[in-house]
């Protein structure tokens, strides 16, 4: 099990029944870990944050101090984010840009476009030309490099390397990168390369995916002023208290700078920036036992916390036991040493975490379910069955 920081323990044990489900965000300890990432990180190195992963607007702005801007992926991501923080440096994302996402952009002064296709690149000057005239449009053109046998086999999920929608093949990108050196597209300026090509890897992998980006990118023989190695650092949910090697990576990525002192590299971490601050408190409402296996149902569910049921691990969490019970009737309690921990969906896939160390849970605790600060509500199916939605509290443990 793992435990809420202080701040976390007291709002949750203190929230009535009928205020749960709620998210509860330490909006203190993320700027301290945004503060240790950035400050591990070289000077040649930008820190963009992934939107994508939680989007609230106390989160964006908590992290502001800390990130050189915000990666956005849809038009909708776009208009939220800049009214969040507005006047960042923002850069859009994503295949599938629609001629309204990119007039929005281009209307918001985003600053780097990454560009998924030809097509898309042709889209973007016809309405660069008609929409910011006398402007030349920043882009990365993103490309889908192979990489090594098993250099990705420890990814959660690769977004490269593998046919994928993502981003142009190199035989592809080449002409294009070329072509917007030498000014076939007098809208539009070279950035740089973009390569997003997996999440979930540890700093060594990590590294050795930047190096072969750089190296791939240095070897085009045109001039780039940034490569984009993207985000997905590996996030441990069987050990929450494990993090990223983010010491190793700054100084791996500082290695790989030195030989190219006119590149700027730029990472785009989601997970890994949020995913600790957050967690997902309920409430035990019934426990019972099965064909030998004893469940704990809780207020909510996956329709909250989808992320256990779409990476197919248990979320780690805590229990906190309530001693009172303010109802006439039995008060149910485990009797096995390990409890699943199921939710309120009419569907056996709703399960939050199997095998909990939980001898004598009773309905009436409490539980919090730690890593929900990233991929949580956010990417939950909310509205199946029209359970009531989650409350939201931000916390300051430094305030």
């Amino acid at each position: 099990m793992t435990h809420p920081t202080p701040a976390v323990h007291d709002r949750i044990q203190s929230l009535p029944s009928a205020e749960l489900p709620a998210y509860v965000y330490d909006l203190g300890a993320l700027r301290d870990h945004a503060a240790t990432v950035r400050g591990a990180l070289p000077e040649r190195v930008e820190l963009y944050y992934a939107a994508k992963a939680n989007p609230e607007p106390e989160i964006l702005t908590a992290l502001g101090p800390c990130v050189d801007g915000y990666e956005v992926s849809s038009g909708g991501e776009l208009a939220h984010v800049a009214r969040a923080v507005p006047g960042r440096p923002l850069a859009l994302g994503g295949p599938g840009k629609t001629p309204d996402e990119l007039i929005a952009a281009l209307e918001e002064g985003v600053e780097r476009f990454h560009v998924e296709s030809e097509y898309e690149l042709r889209m973007l000057a016809e309405l660069a030309r008609r929409v910011a005239p006398g402007r030349r449009v920043a882009v990365l053109p993103r490309v889908n490099l192979p990489v090594a046998d098993g250099s990705l086999a420890g990814s959660s999920l690769a977004m490269g390397g593998r046919p994928t929608p993502f981003g142009m093949d190199p035989a592809r990108a080449e002409p294009v990168i070329r072509q917007l050196a030498y000014g076939t597209y007098p809208q539009l300026e070279l950035r740089g390369v973009h390569a997003h090509l997996a999440s979930g890897l540890e700093a060594a992998d990590q590294l050795a995916v930047a190096e072969s980006v750089v190296s791939w990118a240095t070897g085009l023989g045109v001039p780039l002023g940034e490569v984009n190695v993207g985000g997905g650092m590996h996030v441990d949910y069987g050990d929450p208290e494990r993090r990223f090697d983010w010491a190793a990576y700054g100084n791996g990525l500082a290695r790989l700078t030195e030989p190219h002192p006119e590149l700027t590299l730029r990472i785009e971490p989601g997970r890994a920036l949020t995913a600790y601050c957050g967690w997902y408190a309920t409430e035990v409402l019934d426990v019972k036992p099965s064909h030998g296996e004893e469940f704990a149902v809780v207020r909510g569910g996956t329709h909250h916390l989808r992320t256990p049921a779409t990476k197919g691990h248990d979320q780690p969490c805590s229990v906190l036991p309530v001693d009172t019970w303010a109802h006439p009737w039995p008060r149910p309690a485990a009797e096995s040493e390990r409890v699943t921990l199921a939710g309120q969906l009419c569907t056996p896939k709703d399960v939050l975490a199997r095998a909990v160390p939980a001898a004598g849970l009773r309905a009436g605790d409490r539980v919090a379910f730690a890593l929900a600060g990233a991929y949580a509500w956010n990417i939950s199916h909310h509205d199946f069955l029209m359970h009531p939605r989650p409350g939201f509290h931000f916390l300051d443990s430094a305030g």
